[in-house]
């Protein structure tokens, strides 16, 4: 899902500040010191180092094809370092000047382009904020912003008479599936009790998840379909959500005669 680099000079605070992460979501976490502990291996030279970078980045990568959070915190000196390690995210805790270890002072490099940077040891107060940031990047990551019509999408079809809460609530569950979704409109408008037309409809749609789902979903007009007919092996599932209850029972009906459309 997403691999995170946590840098910085020993001592500036990374594993504590990781340790406080943990309260925050779940993720598999791997500490530097403990990974060369377990291979036995303390070797600080050039190519000591570059192989401690490719084998965190190995082991996290791992748990990245599990579609889990991987965290790594270690010092990564140097940019070579961190293009070897190739994290989706640098977090650089930039809390001292200097570290204990003098040989490590001299090759450090401040990253050029790091993604968040934490600047006090108060590790309650930053992880709060680093855990936002985290969460954003994931979401941003699982649901592009732009549409992109070659990517998976699931289909949403109905009338919309009007959109409601409920339709909301499915809407949510099926952008689960592959992170956008076409939202079709049957033109119903004067069928029955149907009064409004697809302009109408798609308006309020619109105005419901513009939002917080903008480059997510797509509103098409689609004629008065009433069956699916397919074949094996189509190349698409169906897929039924069993809403709680206080959205079963909402009433498309109801909404439309408190709306006044309806009699």
């Amino acid at each position: 899902m997403l691999k995170i680099l946590i840098m910085g000079l020993p001592g500036s605070g990374k594993t504590t500040l990781v340790e406080e992460l943990k309260k925050h979501f779940s993720f598999d976490h791997f500490n530097a010191d403990e990974i060369r502990k377990k291979y036995d291996d303390w070797d600080f030279s050039d190519e000591g180092r570059t192989r401690q970078a490719i084998r965190m980045s190995t082991l996290s990568n791992e748990s990245v094809n599990s579609n889990k959070i991987a965290i790594c915190d270690f010092v990564c000196p140097t940019e070579d370092l961190r293009t070897t390690f190739k994290g989706d995210l640098i977090v650089w805790v930039n809390t001292i000047q200097s570290g204990r270890f003098e040989d490590t002072n001299k090759l450090f490099e401040a990253p050029k382009n790091p993604d968040y940077v934490v600047s006090q040891q108060k590790c309650e107060v930053e992880a709060p904020k680093l855990t936002s940031f985290i969460m954003k990047k994931i979401k941003e990551k699982k649901y592009p912003n732009k549409w992109n019509n070659q990517h998976p999408t699931v289909q949403m079809l109905g009338r919309w008479q009007p959109w409601h809460k409920g339709h909301r609530w499915l809407f949510e569950q099926a952008l689960e599936k592959t992170g956008q979704v076409n939202i079709m409109i049957r033109d119903v408008s004067g069928v029955g009790e149907n009064v409004f037309d697809f302009s109408a409809a798609k308006k309020m749609i619109h105005e419901d998840l513009k939002n917080d789902f903008k480059g997510k979903y797509l509103i098409t007009k689609v004629p008065n379909i009433v069956d699916i007919s397919y074949g094996r092996g189509v190349g698409y599932s169906f897929t039924e959500h069993v809403p709680p209850k206080e959205i079963h029972d909402i009433s498309a009906t109801k909404i439309r005669k408190d709306m006044g459309v309806n009699k």
